[in-house]
């Protein structure tokens, strides 16, 4: 009988190799692939802007995939010269603003359409839904008229009141308290709570996800307000972030292309950190059941 040796070492060397990539490589390791090549394509362009905002315009024409050297003079011309500061404190008066008295009201529209009743609820409920497919824009007209009727035109009133109540708000909190045990209404009513005490010691603290989720969509919502602002905005001195990147552009000269980049991230930041803190929240705000 004759014994192959060298074989039966190679087989066994190759299946000690194919042993150690199976430990070192995910069992679904094509589905990482994937996944980590979707992640390269979409943050391709962040990882470019944050490349140009540091180059002159000389350099973003040439292509470079390296650092530039403009990144102080880039700085100068968005926060020294621009003020993209003071209309990044606007915006984020505003948003704070608007989130705040969307949360709130959504909370208190959620507690009337679940624990109350009144006569048109359902009819009532029925145009909240509604308005959620009329955007702003068809409205603008109206809404531009009416403001400067009430004096509020270049004021932050009229960047704030007119955005502060949210459909979307209302009809997610009203299917968040429709599930949860119709017995805590029950067991506050024979403890003697107020509405609003059952509001407030209750149902918020089961709803940490939901107003999370809720107020993580309504603060990049308003962060991106263009339109109304460069309406009903004269000065600067109130001016929104969105439409004071526009000061970005250049004027009449060529388009500056590290200032404008350097400006767009910079106004991505706030966003991005209020994301990254209320991401869990954010992530299991519409997980809504009944086991919540």
């Amino acid at each position: 009988m004759t014994v192959r040796t060298q074989d039966n070492v190679t087989v066994a060397g190759d299946q000690g190799v194919l042993a150690s990539l199976k430990r070192i490589l995910p069992k679904r390791w094509y589905a990482h692939l994937v996944l980590w090549f979707a992640c390269g394509l979409i943050g391709f362009p962040l990882f470019y802007a944050i490349l140009v905002s540091t180059q002159n315009n000389s350099e973003v024409f040439a292509y470079q995939f390296t650092p530039g050297g403009n990144f102080y003079a880039n700085w100068d011309v968005v926060f020294n010269i621009s003020k993209l500061s003071g209309y990044m404190v606007n915006s984020m008066v505003i948003a704070v603003a608007v989130t705040t008295g969307k949360v709130i009201l959504s909370l208190l529209a959620g507690l009337a359409f679940v624990y109350f009743r009144f006569p048109g609820k359902w009819l009532v409920f029925g145009f909240v839904l509604i308005t959620l497919m009329m955007p702003t824009e068809i409205l603008i007209i109206a809404l531009f008229r009416f403001i400067n009727s009430l004096g509020w035109g270049n004021t932050y009133i009229a960047l704030i009141v007119p955005f502060i109540a949210s459909a979307t708000g209302s009809f997610l909190f009203r299917q968040h308290f429709a599930n949860l045990p119709a017995e805590l209404s029950e067991a506050a009513q024979l403890d003697g709570a107020t509405p609003l005490q059952f509001l407030f010691r209750v149902l918020v603290p089961m709803s940490w996800n939901t107003i999370g989720a809720l107020t993580v969509i309504q603060f990049v919502y308003v962060w991106n307000f263009y339109l109304w602002p460069a309406l009903i905005i004269q000065g600067q001195e109130r001016q929104v972030v969105q439409v004071g990147l526009r000061t970005l552009l250049g004027g009449d000269s060529a388009v500056r292309f590290g200032p404008m980049m350097l400006g767009a991230v910079a106004a991505s930041i706030p966003p991005l950190i209020i994301f990254l803190l209320l991401q869990k929240q954010f992530m299991s705000g519409f997980a809504i059941t009944r086991d919540k």
